[in-house]
């Protein structure tokens, strides 16, 4: 029988075998080995990066602050105050005041332009304008009907809308275009109020003189504003849907610059805006450099005259001169390519585009003639 004996503090390995103790490997001789080898894996899988530790045992530095950040941040809060101050004339010019709006062109497609329009349009209704927003929608009724097969059609620029086409028209016009600009304007801070020319008997229909060729496009015979006025007065924002009905009831696909024209007149609005894909009437309609930045009604009659204005931009003129025959002060057609296009035109003594005057209109600070307006200024917010 073997007893087992018990361990005594000498057969123990000293606590001075420490690896720094000379001795201690020859205690321990595979930790000889260990210590005295040099060999490294030969595995590729077995190689391991060497560890680097994250504690660090001195205090970060802390830097001075940044001065050429903070003399940027206060040189661009200056510029906000100084624009605000320099608004102040024109908010007051315009305080209480109906502007009408007619919404279309590359604003109307580009999402970033969308947004733009749609914040100068609250900016303007919070200082205190009173804004009326009318809209067409033609890409997005090409687009419908594309997708239910059908295709559009054309004659001298205007749609050919018979019975199906109509139905969507207002479809689209007034249930998806109508009711998104709604949502935008109250997303961003003001109420809007969706219309179309039926409501109320805002916009009275009768057939187009080529309505043979067209169909159900029609032009207006006439506006009752009753149903704009006290939503106009309470800071509400109309936004207006181009269809309306004739007498039997019957639906008509309208014009919108017609629309925004008529109702600028009947609301005794101050000023007329066509946002359109052009930077105002040129001098030389093939060459933007000659932009006329502003224009009474018997000069832009003379440059109809000497061909100088034709194509598209016909239409959208003689809304302009209907509107101020009636009573519209001033009348603009802006480019609506440019961020921020309607506080530049509003704002400012530049503007954004080509004002027309009634003739009894007193001259604007604006440069007249064949002064290019670059297409990269930005108003800065």
């Amino acid at each position: 029988m073997f007893t087992a004996k018990a361990p005594t503090l000498a057969s123990l390995p000293s606590i001075s075998n420490h690896p720094s103790n000379p001795n201690f490997n020859a205690n321990l001789p595979f930790l000889s080995t260990l210590s005295t080898s040099t060999r490294k894996p030969t595995s590729p899988l077995l190689t391991f990066p060497p560890l680097k530790s994250s504690i660090s045992t001195t205090e970060p530095a802390i830097s001075p602050p940044d001065q050429s950040l903070a003399s940027t941040s206060k040189a661009a809060a200056q510029t906000r105050v100084d624009i605000l101050a320099e608004s102040l004339p024109f908010i007051q010019k315009f305080r209480g005041k109906t502007i009408l709006v007619k919404y279309g062109g590359a604003a109307m497609k580009d999402k970033n332009l969308q947004a733009s329009v749609i914040n100068d349009l609250v900016l303007l209704s919070c200082v205190g304008l009173r804004p009326v927003f009318v809209h067409g929608g033609g890409p997005e009724i090409n687009s419908m009907l594309g997708r239910l097969g059908q295709q559009p059609k054309f004659v001298d620029g205007l749609r050919v809308t018979d019975t199906p086409t109509m139905e969507i028209v207002e479809m689209v016009l007034v249930g998806k275009v109508n009711k998104h600009l709604v949502s935008l304007i109250n997303k961003a801070g003001a109420t809007a109020v969706g219309l179309s020319g039926k409501d109320g008997r805002l916009l009275t229909a009768r057939p187009s003189a080529k309505a043979a060729q067209l169909g159900f496009v029609g032009d207006i015979a006439r506006v009752d504003p009753t149903i704009l006025r006290p939503l106009v007065a309470n800071d509400f924002i109309p936004v207006i849907a181009s269809v309306a009905a004739d007498e039997n009831g019957q639906a008509y696909n309208i014009n919108a610059d017609t629309v925004a024209g008529e109702l600028a007149a009947a609301l005794g609005a101050e000023k007329l805006i066509l946002l359109t894909d052009v930077a105002g009437i040129l001098e030389n309609k093939d060459e933007p450099t000659t932009l006329v930045k502003e224009i009474d009604i018997k000069g832009v009659k003379k440059m109809m005259d000497e061909g100088k204005i034709a194509g598209g931009m016909i239409p959208k003129v003689n809304c302009c001169i209907r509107s101020l025959a009636q009573g519209v002060r001033t009348a603009s057609i802006i480019d609506g390519r440019l961020p921020h296009s309607l506080l530049l035109e509003i704002l400012t003594d530049e503007g954004a585009g080509t004002m027309i005057t009634g003739g009894l209109t007193k001259p604007s600070k604006r440069r007249h003639a064949m002064l290019y307006f670059p297409r990269s200024t930005k108003l800065v917010l």
